[in-house]
């Protein structure tokens, strides 16, 4: 008990390390007293987002991530080879999605990659990155070794969420690069040709798909959020990257009750398609500007829960 009250309390003078001062030779404590800390200390030159990157990337489950991402278009191409596109399988019962035009060029091949994908599977690296950062520590019991170097909580929790929402973009900037590609390869490049009828211009084609992504990855700040939130709440990563996706899950199904009328508009689930907006011949910006409202302001609020949380917590492993 005596070195869990000792960690906290060091952990806490860690936090607040460097705070108004220029020589690095003091540090305040939450008593208001200044002692003496190493020559040259800064707080903010702390945990640098360098190094964590370099730790995050070389661990398993990025690299697996990474392999089922850029695997996925692949699988596809494979799909469309062996069993034909819906078009010519008698379409999908009626209705026009992305998926009739998958094989009409790269671009439309890229754009069905994500169609597909979007819902569910680019959900778990944004809630496994995120997730995954301050829960790995705790289970591998060096937390609270981190915080005594002294790291300060709140340059440990923002480098780590840095680092976990930059390799979130990256597995959404991965995925339709490899389909981008791989399509272009299997399918011939092309302007992409629109479900409803026409295509758009060439030019045009590229900064589309690049709005998608840019939806897609601000539509999954809030998973983000949520996953960083249960991460700093519990030593278990498995339970905080599942809690992330199941209550993700739990959205899309509140957002298929229409028995809620108008309030789903708050829920980011209604939202997540309203990239599709981008991809017609008159851009429309409506759906996705009320989609990106709504999932940064969950974000920021679950951002907020997580700092103040851990700024409280007692570090004992």
């Amino acid at each position: 008990m005596s070195t869990s009250t000792s960690t906290s309390t060091g952990t806490e003078t860690g936090g607040t390390a460097g705070s108004g001062s220029t020589g690095g030779d003091t540090r305040t404590v939450s008593g208001g007293a200044a002692v003496a800390t190493a020559p040259g200390y800064r707080a903010r030159h702390t945990l640098p987002l360098r190094v964590e990157a370099v730790r995050q990337l070389k661990r398993r489950r990025t690299l697996v991530m990474g392999a089922i991402l850029a695997a996925l278009p692949f699988v596809l191409i494979v799909a469309f080879a062996i069993g034909g596109t819906p078009d010519e399988r008698g379409g999908g019962g009626g209705r026009i999605t992305l998926m009739d035009t998958a094989t009409a060029s790269g671009a439309n091949f890229a754009a069905t990659c994500l169609f597909v994908s979007a819902g569910f599977l680019l959900v778990v690296p944004v809630a496994l990155f995120c997730g995954d950062t301050v829960a790995s520590e705790a289970s591998w019991s060096s937390l609270r070794y981190l915080l005594a170097a002294p790291v300060p909580r709140s340059r440990l929790l923002w480098s780590k969420l840095a680092v976990a929402l930059g390799f979130s973009a990256a597995a959404m900037l991965l995925l339709p690069l490899v389909a981008l590609a791989a399509g272009t390869v299997a399918y011939g490049w092309g302007p992409l040709q629109l479900p409803t009828g026409g295509s758009l211009a060439t030019a045009d084609t590229l900064p589309r798909l690049a709005l998608v992504v840019a939806f897609i990855f601000v539509s999954q700040l809030v998973t983000a959020g949520l996953a960083f939130w249960l991460s700093t709440k519990t030593d278990a990563p498995l339970g905080a990257v599942g809690g992330a996706v199941g209550l993700t899950i739990v959205g899309n199904v509140l957002d298929a009750v229409t028995a809620l009328g108008s309030w789903r508009d708050f829920l980011p689930a209604h939202w997540q398609f309203a990239w599709a907006d981008a991809l017609q011949p008159q851009l429309e910006w409506g759906g996705m500007l009320k989609g990106a409202a709504v999932s940064v302001t969950y974000a920021l609020v679950l951002f907020a829960l997580a700092f103040r949380g851990f700024a409280r917590k007692d570090i004992v492993s």
